[in-house]
């Protein structure tokens, strides 16, 4: 039995930020809060969100990197002094993410804890909750169309919320918001959408349309992020690279893997602050080589889809790309101390990704990886 929907209303390509006032009239919202961070607010792209809106428009701009539990109650409490009505996420994953926990606790009581799906809080969370209307300024995480958001607690945990009724009500899918992206975070988030097509297509979950999405969009993703690696002006690159993510985040519902596993406690470090899409970048290969045996048949389509021969080594490839966009090797590179991988694999077995890696995970299995990607 395969519960199979993909239930968002998307306005994607270039100039369809001009939508905006007409989609937010359509959702029935007045009095918008915009959750965003500051720098996309030094960078004018919340400005050109707010340009053809004649409503009063509040701002929340403290989305930090990972978001924070104390920034949700943060946002919480602005949309509530203003009398919000509805919400606008400008950003990337972390804005967006941010956006779905505030609708969630301005319409649920908290604790926000109780809703987290590894608690079985997935039932807890119900329609019940303002309008939320996301516009990507960034081509990775696919949260503008996914069920889920990743919100560090305040007592360190990061868990993740997973529920339909925290897709996006609409997402303003506009290639042009993320031209002139600087080549770091192009490279890190256009892993984060390859990472998801390939985690997903790997899940041993039955749903064909996800797979046949996960396929295309890798496709689509390995074609062209090098392009706008090296040109960021180049729109035709960015198009691709948007659906690329947007196509990995409408196949999340299959589920992720160990790479997410491993990831997300990593994400939810107080220092080094690390980049999620970096991290699932660095961590892919040795997962990749973990678990082929367990999947030897969807490595050939993986491979297929690629254009390589069946012989290739999908890790190898995944490694080589990293190289060829700049990309750290290790972990260690990244700045992750060794003594804090105790703590990373009691979070990844406790994960919800875990559960649908194609090859069942214990502790051991991921004190091996761990200590595998730290150098």
């Amino acid at each position: 039995m395969s519960l199979i929907t993909y239930l968002t209303r998307i306005q994607f390509g270039p100039g369809v930020l001009s939508l905006v006032p007409d989609e937010l009239r359509a959702m029935g919202s007045s009095i918008p809060l915009m959750i965003t961070d500051k720098g996309v607010m030094a960078a004018g792209l919340a400005g050109r969100v707010t340009a053809g809106l004649s409503c009063t428009i509040t701002v929340y701009d403290g989305t930090p990197p990972n978001p924070t539990e104390s920034a949700v109650l943060e946002a919480v409490e602005v949309y509530r002094r203003a009398g919000c009505d509805g919400i606008i996420a400008v950003g990337g994953g972390s804005s967006i993410d941010l956006a779905k926990a505030v609708a969630l606790l301005v319409s649920h009581p908290q604790p926000l804890e109780q809703y987290s799906a590894i608690l079985g809080g997935a039932e807890r969370i119900t329609r019940d909750m303002p309008p939320v209307m996301a516009v990507p300024t960034t081509s990775g995480t696919g949260s503008e169309v996914g069920r889920a958001a990743l919100i560090t607690l305040n007592d360190g945990r990061k868990l993740g919320f997973i529920s339909p009724h925290l897709i996006p009500n609409v997402a303003i899918c506009d290639p042009e918001m993320t031209v002139g992206l600087p080549p770091v975070l192009t490279a890190a988030t256009g892993m984060d959408a390859i990472s998801h097509c390939i985690e997903t297509f790997l899940s041993p979950r039955f749903n064909p349309p996800a797979e046949a999405i996960a396929l295309d969009g890798l496709s689509r993703g390995v074609r062209w992020l090098a392009k706008a690696f090296a040109d960021g002006g180049n729109l035709e690159a960015r198009s691709e690279m948007m659906m690329a993510a947007l196509q990995g985040g409408m196949c999340f519902q299959k589920g992720l893997g160990a790479v997410h596993a491993m990831s997300h406690p990593l994400g939810g470090l107080e220092s080094p602050r690390l980049h999620h899409g970096t991290l699932n970048a660095v961590i892919m290969p040795a997962v990749l080589r973990y678990n082929e045996a367990f999947a030897e048949e969807k490595y050939g389509r993986l491979k297929a889809a690629l254009n390589l021969p069946p012989t290739a080594d999908l890790a190898e490839f995944i490694t080589h790309l990293n190289s060829t966009l700049g990309l750290p090797g290790s972990l260690s590179e990244m700045g992750v101390p060794a003594d804090c991988l105790p703590k990373m694999v009691d979070g990844a077995v406790k994960d919800h990704s875990s559960a649908t890696n194609p090859r069942p995970m214990e502790a051991a299995d991921y004190e091996r990886l761990f200590a595998e990607v730290m150098n």
